[in-house]
């Protein structure tokens, strides 16, 4: 019997409040003890609670009394920021009905549309909910009207809420209850789950979470990974209450999870399909791999680590099947790995857990994208490295990935707005005046630009009130370069990248000036240089050590010093002549070239 049973989502923009309201519809239905109550009790990662962000799913099961029945409340708390959507997606295909949490402070959000776009195509009832309501600024009843226009739905059906004092969290799992419907029953004699996450155990394997849609199962069960193509027994089933709980099955409509005693990476995937062995059942739809958006190079500090780093991320992509990576070797850096992430916030968290769970010191490549490249005799390769990227000279067409984003904000940032748009060789698509008086953009991109800190360069535009959220659309033709770099007239792959054309004069600069900072003087004078399309088009000297040769005169003819002078300058020219190519440029110059800023 389904009958019962509620699985739903929180969808909402970042720091509206989905962990906060979910301690809270913890303790209502006392799910956890009181005693054992903190905030943010859902976010299980040390990064989560400090940054105040949810990175990983998580799901809980609770008990709800509501009109004399007892119900199951399967909730699944998903990240909001955008890098997740596809996580969120499947987490979505995972439940019959979602709470679209709306902060009253600020009102719709950029990425709330796009959770609410992607709730909508797969048919799930949305209940409107403002939190944040106990708030001194607080604006329910504008926020409202706004909602009401958004969803076409009545102000009766909007219920207000307050994650920290927790009014009118009743009401809303009331409502949970009678407006959202109980799943559907299944009409296949088979078992068949949905995974929308998985974690990791030293000691039991890969766990998965998984929302049954077809009949049920057992511990001792042999099941298999569609996508993955892996067997294994089931050594565990149980529900999560957030601790798990082991029980003796789980059955169609349910979510619970399964400890599959898997130690090997890339077997379990986000939105593949679990069934039986001997009675395999259809895939459900909609599974696809993850791709990468962004790629860097991750080095080991020193390479006595190289080891260690590769365990390390074997281990991450145990609990992280979006992260990607492959070993390369550079000639200035040693052995490390190029990483594929879905975005830059995807980044900051992986690289941040090689350093705190691991203890390993990394150097991080600046990040760029893969562009792919079409050679005269017609076949095209996928290139992500500046030092792959065509020579000068060669007949090649380049295509790259663009975005299509919505920015919300304040009229009267409008103006800095499409000025940072102009610099980032961005355009808008679309404006909308939005019931509050707000502006939607509809925008359009290069998603290299993205990197070039365009998210904290637009809060700085819209003083903090402008969101953004995007997706990646179609590839374009590519007006870029590669910027190389010489040192005393050799060429340092390693400092090579691939710029816009219209900013390549300018990042020629920007990267000579830097090397100019760093570099140590040397016993001759140095060139520093920056060469786009074949042309020196920066260029610095590094003056040369200088040795006060007449110091130990104490007097006699000037022709003396003159001599010792001259003596000194043919010396600084031979010593020119035999130092092209032949610079050492020491380990922290290129840690500080190559990394990220």
């Amino acid at each position: 019997m389904t009958s019962h049973i509620r699985n739903f989502s929180i969808i909402a923009h970042i720091d509206h409040g989905k962990s906060t309201l979910a301690d809270r519809m913890l303790e209502t239905t006392r799910t956890v003890e009181a005693r054992k109550m903190k905030e943010q009790v859902l976010d299980s990662m040390e990064l989560e609670r400090e940054r105040g962000i949810t990175i990983k799913m998580q799901p809980v099961r609770m008990k709800y009394i509501h009109g004399g029945v007892e119900h199951q409340l399967n909730l699944i708390d998903t990240p909001g920021h955008i890098d997740f959507s596809y996580e969120v997606s499947r987490a979505l295909k995972a439940v019959e009905g979602v709470l679209l949490l709306i902060d009253s402070t600020q009102g719709i959000q950029a990425q709330t549309l796009t959770t609410l776009s992607m709730a909508r195509e797969q048919g799930l009832t949305i209940i409107p909910v403002l939190t944040k309501t106990d708030m001194g600024h607080s604006r329910p009843d504008e926020i409202a009207e706004s909602v009401m226009e958004l969803l076409g739905c009545q102000r009766s059906d909007i219920l207000l809420v307050s994650g920290k004092t927790g009014a009118g969290v009743p009401e809303l799992l009331a409502a949970i209850c009678d407006r959202i419907p109980a799943p559907k029953p299944s009409t296949l004699d088979a078992y068949r789950g949905l995974i929308f996450d998985f974690t990791y155990s030293n000691h039991r394997g890969v766990i998965v979470f998984m929302r049954v849609f077809d009949g049920e199962v057992k511990k001792g069960d042999q099941l298999c990974f569609v996508a993955g193509g892996k067997s294994f027994t089931a050594l565990e089933v149980g529900m999560v209450t957030p601790s798990e709980v082991p029980c003796e099955k789980i059955s169609e409509g349910e979510i619970g999870y399964i400890v599959t005693g898997i130690k090997e990476p890339g077997v379990a995937t986000v939105g593949d399909t679990l069934t039986l062995e001997k009675k395999p059942a259809p895939p459900l739809p909609g599974y696809s791999p993850a791709r990468p958006v962004v790629w860097a190079s991750i080095f080991p500090d020193s390479q006595d680590d190289f080891t260690m780093l590769r365990q390390a991320l074997d281990r991450l992509k145990l609990s992280d099947s979006s992260l990607s990576y492959e070993e390369e070797s550079s000639g200035v850096l040693g052995r490390g790995f190029r990483c594929g992430f879905l975005g830059m916030l995807h980044l900051e968290i992986v690289t941040e857990r090689l350093r705190r769970e691991f203890d390993i010191e990394i150097i991080i490549t600046a990040p760029s994208i893969a562009y792919e490249v079409t050679f005269d005799d017609g076949h095209m390769e996928s290139i992500y490295a500046a030092s792959r990227f065509p020579d000068h000279g060669e007949k090649v067409s380049v295509r790259e990935p663009w975005l299509l984003g919505q920015i919300i904000t304040p009229v009267d940032h409008l103006g800095n707005i499409m000025t940072l748009l102009f610099d980032h060789e961005g355009g808008i698509i679309d404006t909308e005046v939005l019931k509050d008086g707000r502006n939607l953009l509809t925008i359009e991109m290069p998603l290299r630009e993205l990197m070039r800190n365009f998210f904290d360069k637009l809060k700085n535009a819209s003083s903090g009130y402008a969101s953004l959220s995007y997706e990646i659309a179609e590839m374009r033709p590519a007006t870029v370069v590669r910027l190389d770099v010489l040192v005393a007239e050799e060429l340092i792959t390693a400092f090579s990248r691939v710029v816009g054309d219209r900013r390549a004069e300018f990042d020629a600069r920007a990267v000579v000036d830097k090397l100019y900072d760093n570099m140590p003087r040397q016993q001759f004078v140095t060139k520093l240089q920056a060469k786009v399309r074949g042309k020196i088009i920066a260029s610095r000297s590094l003056s040369a050590f200088r040795k006060d040769v007449t110091g130990y005169l104490y007097g006699g003819d000037i022709t003396r010093k003159m001599k010792l002078l001259d003596k000194q300058k043919k010396g600084k020219k031979k010593a020119l002549e035999l130092g092209k190519n032949r610079v050492n440029i020491p380990q922290d110059v290129f840690m500080k070239m190559v990394k990220s800023d």
